[in-house]
């Protein structure tokens, strides 16, 4: 299944396919690339999976680009992901990632799965992840 996307999608979309290609992963050949658009900025963040010989030590697309987005903008107000990959069908976030996410976005918050021929399929990142652990699970 193949979705028609915005122009803006399709430029995030672009965007998540030149991240990918920069993607280090020398060890898994599993090439992620991430492109985040934030609400109130024309500019979208990029990010792309960074393998380590320390596999515990690799940073998925997803997180590059949230805690990049942070990094670059401070408090910042997600509106939409798209991630590429060469698979089909294309692939969700890892766990790993959609805790990140918890931190970050709303659970209506899209995510545009996509592989190098185009976008597959939009999900929410309540339904992939539907009872994080959250901040107000910690006590004070």
């Amino acid at each position: 299944m193949s979705l028609a996307p915005s122009p803006e999608i399709l430029s995030a979309w672009r965007e998540a396919c030149n991240a990918y290609k920069r993607a280090h992963a020398p060890y898994s050949r599993f090439l992620v690339g991430a492109s985040l658009k934030l609400k109130g900025r024309d500019s979208l963040i990029s990010g792309c999976n960074v393998e380590n010989a320390s596999y515990g030590a690799t940073v998925c697309a997803e997180r590059v680009a949230l805690m990049s987005a942070r990094a670059q903008v401070g408090p910042f107000e997600p509106e939409f992901m798209v991630l590429v990959t060469d698979t089909s069908p294309a692939v969700a976030p890892c766990a790993m990632c959609l805790q990140v996410f918890s931190e970050f976005c709303e659970p209506s918050f899209p995510i545009y799965l996509s592989n190098l021929q185009g976008i597959q399929e939009l999900v929410h990142f309540g339904d992939l992840l539907a009872r994080p652990f959250e901040k107000s699970q910690l006590k004070s």
